[in-house]
């Protein structure tokens, strides 16, 4: 016996469309489990039980879908950081603190979505293209911020390219390492970030403020 492949004549008519959103978070889910690869019509239409041409009533291609998962990847990792780069801040090892504190969970920035944009900026110029003007906007919103507390402009660049290199790379090695673990390093990272050391009413109030005091 041989599979047949599915066509929408297969599919049984549900009345609706599903909305723009169910069909980017099947699109969101093919990307990060499946690579841009797995990001199609079809198979997603499948995957949500709908018929294919209710995708064309939302978006007008899958170049539609594929450009509106890189506005969703830019909201949930780069603007983000950038927010968290101007958040409110006592001192500068708090606001440290806030930056660094992005990366602890997905709800904040996207850490499964930015791997696999890196992944398909490999093999689409477009992408790599994108994806290099937002490492710059990030940059640059890290040097602000330290220069805002008064590193010179020589000193902020190093220093933001550390914090933002090692976060990348807590990424991109894919580093499975438990929040307790991981804010006991906080303190050092954040005084070679800063120079500075948090004291411990700022770490007291850090992890307060992430409901673990």
């Amino acid at each position: 016996m041989t599979d047949t492949p599915q066509t929408d004549l297969d599919l049984p008519e549900r009345g609706w469309r599903g909305s723009p959103e169910l069909w980017l978070d099947a699109a969101y889910e093919a990307l990060v489990t499946g690579g841009v690869d797995a990001v199609k019509i079809m198979p997603l239409a499948t995957s949500l039980k709908l018929s294919r041409t209710s995708f064309y009533w939302f978006f007008k291609d899958r170049r539609q879908l594929l450009a509106a998962l890189l506005n969703r990847w830019e909201d949930t990792t780069t603007e983000a950081l950038i927010a968290a780069t101007v958040a409110y801040a006592a001192t500068e090892t708090e606001a440290m603190l806030n930056v660094v504190s992005v990366f602890l969970s997905d709800a904040r920035f996207d850490t499964r979505l930015e791997l696999a944009v890196r992944s398909w900026a490999q093999q689409d110029e477009e992408v790599l293209s994108r994806l290099r003007q937002a490492d710059t906007r990030r940059l640059a919103a890290l040097r602000e911020m330290l220069e805002g507390w008064g590193h010179d402009v020589a000193d902020a660049d190093v220093r933001a390219r550390t914090i933002y290199l090692v976060q990348i790379g807590y990424i991109s090695m894919r580093v499975v390492e438990g929040l307790e673990e991981r804010l006991q390093r906080f303190p050092n990272y954040v005084e070679i970030y800063t120079g500075k050391r948090p004291t411990e009413a700022e770490m007291a109030r850090f992890t307060a403020g992430l409901g673990l005091g």
